[in-house]
């Protein structure tokens, strides 16, 4: 079941400790899909509840396979006053083209029309091939609030012609694989959207300094000690609940376990992540 009293802390501890101002919720390290419509509307009250005075962006994902939930998970974020939302492609019956995959994004955006809307872009998940840098042109036409796209990718060539192409349009790229920020950073986006965010936004924040000043000798360091870490566990087997695990021993905050069909993480994996996060030795001296 969905813990709504510990928000508050997380909400605390993201601020205080990792320097994280911003946050996407009911994504997939939120398990936003293996909810139930009733549970995302609760935990996107009660986010941009704590979050008020205290974080800078909520960005709510609505996204569903059923277009008409998306409607009304859209109109409720903008009810509460959400920062924004994201929608993910619908994945079952899939859209074929540009096309259909706008008509479903469009009648998602227009129940929320003074909100910005952000596609979330995630083929690992999705299996939908749809190149962005097509999917963009011409999309202010379509959806006059889109803002940008969450783009959970490996294909750097995809995102370097879509920020190539779109410049003047001033759109957000926020990038979501961890252990390629630095890449994504060379070639433009404007951030990024994370899980390991929760528990490294210090370290992550730290690279994107150096990066600024450019010390791209500091910020190689810090990008190859995250994905030292990520390289570790995902041999051993990471995913929503290994993340959820981390996040526990790290926060103190108990994130619970995975609704089925994920399974919690083994105590083999919790004892042996733990020993790898605790022998890094950051720049920062941590």
């Amino acid at each position: 079941q969905i813990n709504l009293s510990v928000i508050h802390q997380y909400v605390d501890y993201l601020v205080s400790e990792q320097n994280v101002k911003n946050v996407f919720v009911n994504g997939t390290t939120g398990e936003g899909l293996s909810l139930s419509t009733q549970e995302r509307k609760q935990l996107a009250e009660e986010w941009v509840c704590q979050g008020k005075d205290k974080l800078d962006h909520v960005i709510i994902h609505v996204g569903a396979l059923s277009l008409t939930e998306s409607q009304e998970l859209a109109r409720h974020a903008a009810a509460i006053g959400a920062s924004g939302i994201a929608v993910i492609a619908p994945f079952f019956f899939k859209p074929t083209n540009k096309d259909e995959l706008i008509a479903f994004l469009q009648k998602v955006a227009s129940e929320a029309p003074a909100v910005p809307f952000y596609y979330y872009h995630i083929p690992p998940l999705t299996g939908l091939k749809i190149r962005v840098e097509e999917l963009l042109d011409g999309i202010k036409e379509w959806i006059p609030t889109f803002q940008g796209v969450k783009f959970s990718d490996t294909d750097l060539l995809d995102l370097a012609q879509c920020i190539n192409k779109n410049e003047r349009e001033q759109f957000a790229f926020l990038y979501g694989v961890d252990e390629q920020l630095l890449s994504a950073l060379a070639i433009g986006v404007n951030g990024a959207v994370g899980s390991t965010y929760n528990y490294l936004g210090r370290k992550t924040n730290l690279m994107l300094q150096a990066f600024v000043k450019p010390d791209l000798a500091l910020a190689r360091k810090y990008q190859f000690l995250t994905g030292e870490f990520l390289n570790f566990v995902i041999k051993l087997g990471f995913g929503v609940a290994q993340t959820k695990a981390v996040m526990t021993f790290v926060s103190g905050i108990p994130m619970g376990p995975p609704r089925l069909p994920l399974v919690d993480a083994s105590e083999e994996f919790i004892v042996k992540a733990k020993a790898k996060l605790d022998s890094i030795v950051w720049p920062d001296g941590d």
